[in-house]
């Protein structure tokens, strides 16, 4: 049984930063691609950022780059999303999750990619 627990999240102002951390069980974490996407109030969900099985590939959406940075720890079955210089646009809650398939090299973007998601963790980036 795969579980996803996200952490990290809270209430920042903006230009400031926040570490989310996911932490994963069930599977073997260093044979999938990891992503964070995130779903704001009214909205669809949205992809973030996306790193393969051993880091040597990672995507970001264009709104985040610059200023997040994803990566893994496979020592820890952590997944980490950096994000600096916070938004107002960026409040969301972040879901993190694991690739269906094993994607060697290759990253996801898509949603549907995806078989396994966390429960969410709130950001909030006050003005």
């Amino acid at each position: 049984q795969v579980q996803l627990v996200e952490s990290g999240g809270g209430l920042v102002q903006a230009g400031g930063s926040l570490r989310l951390s996911c932490v994963a069980s069930g599977r073997t974490f260093s044979n999938y691609a990891m992503g964070w996407f995130r779903q704001a109030p009214g909205k669809e969900r949205e992809f973030v950022a996306t790193v393969s099985w051993i880091s040597t590939s990672t995507y970001l959406t264009d709104s985040v780059k610059g200023r997040f940075t994803i990566s893994r720890d496979n020592t820890k079955n952590t997944l980490y999303l950096q994000m600096n210089s916070l938004k107002p646009e960026d409040t969301a809650v972040y879901y993190c999750a694991q690739s269906a398939a094993r994607l060697g090299s290759s990253v996801a973007n898509t949603a549907g990619e995806y078989a396994y998601w966390g429960q969410g963790t709130q950001v909030t980036v006050s003005s």
